[in-house]
C-alpha cells in the first residue's frame, strides 16, 4: 500500500542514525527506484523529511518531530518540567507555570506555587488563554510560523480591560519587541491588578511549542521586577527545554 511504503521510508530514515541518500534508502527499503524517489519528494514537500545539507541526504523532518512532541501528554511534559518550575516558584515567591501550544491556541497545563504558606500569590488557573492578551500565549506566538502569527494579527481581539492590546499594528510591534528581548509581558491585559511574564521554550527541530511564566499582583510586577523576572524565565526555559530533550520526550 501507498501508506505502508511511506511509513517504511520514514522508519528507514529514523533508524539510519545519519543522513541517508535516496539510493541508500531504495536499497534499504526495496521499494522500486521510481516509486521510492517519488515518495521521498512527497515526504520532503510535506516536511516529514528534511534535507539539511547539500547532496540530497534525508533526515526526519521538523514537522514530524513537532507532531511527535505535541502528541506527548500534559502529564508527561509537566512531570519533566515541574522540578525546575518549582525551584523558581520558591525562589521568587510567585506562581510559576508551563503552557503549551494546543490546536490554534495556548493552554496553561501545570502550575507550581511557593512552598512557604505565609507567602501570598496569585494562581493563574489552567486552560486556554487568548493569543493576543496573555504573556504565555504571546511568548509562543511571537516566535511561531509567520502564517500562524498573521492569523492572530488578522483575527478578532477581545478587549478584557482598558490595557488589552486590540490593534493589529500594536500587537505586531509587541511581537517584534518580544523577539528582541526574549520574553513576553501581560500587564493587566486580562484582569486589572494582575500581571505576568513568560518566556518561550525552544525545542530543537520543533521551535517554541511551550512557554514558562510567572504571575502576580501588579503592585509587585513593576517594570524593573518584570525585566529581572523575564531574564530569569529565559534561563528557566532553557533548562526546561534541556530536560524535555534529555528525557527523550522528542
Amino acid at each position: 500500500m501507498h501508506l505502508d511504503r511511506l511509513v517504511t521510508i520514514l522508519e528507514a530514515v529514523a533508524v539510519a542514525g545519519q543522513p541517508v541518500t535516496p539510493s541508500e534508502l531504495q536499497k534499504m527499503t526495496g521499494i522500486p527506484r521510481p516509486t521510492c524517489y517519488r515518495l521521498l519528494t512527497m515526504l520532503a514537500e510535506n516536511r516529514l523529511l528534511d534535507v539539511p545539507e547539500h547532496g540530497m541526504r534525508y533526515v526526519i523532518g521538523e514537522r514530524l518531530l513537532r507532531i511527535a512532541l505535541l502528541a506527548k501528554t500534559d502529564t508527561t511534559i509537566s512531570s519533566a518540567a515541574s522540578p525546575s518550575i518549582r525551584d523558581t516558584a520558591i525562589e521568587y515567591g510567585e506562581a510559576v507555570f508551563i503552557s503549551r501550544l494546543r490546536n490554534d491556541g495556548v493552554a496553561i497545563i501545570h502550575v507550581e506555587t511557593p512552598s512557604d504558606p505565609s507567602v501570598s500569590y496569585i494562581h493563574p488557573g489552567l486552560g486556554v488563554r487568548p493569543m493576543h492578551a496573555c504573556s504565555c500565549s504571546k511568548a509562543i506566538a511571537a516566535f511561531a510560523d509567520e502564517s500562524f502569527r498573521e492569523s492572530i494579527l488578522k483575527g478578532k481581539m477581545k478587549s478584557y480591560t482598558s490595557q488589552t492590546q486590540t490593534s493589529e499594528e500594536g500587537l505586531r510591534k509587541e511581537f517584534l519587541e518580544i523577539r528582541e528581548r526574549g520574553f513576553a509581558e501581560c500587564v493587566e491585559e486580562i484582569e486589572t491588578g494582575v500581571s505576568s511574564v513568560a518566556a518561550p521554550v525552544f525545542i530543537e527541530s520543533a521551535g517554541a511549542v511551550f512557554s514558562v511564566g510567572a504571575i502576580g499582583p501588579s503592585r509587585r510586577f513593576n517594570t524593573k521586577y518584570r525585566d529581572a523576572l523575564g531574564k530569569n524565565l529565559v534561563t528557566l526555559a532553557e533548562n526546561v527545554a534541556a530536560t524535555i530533550q534529555s528525557n527523550d520526550l522528542v
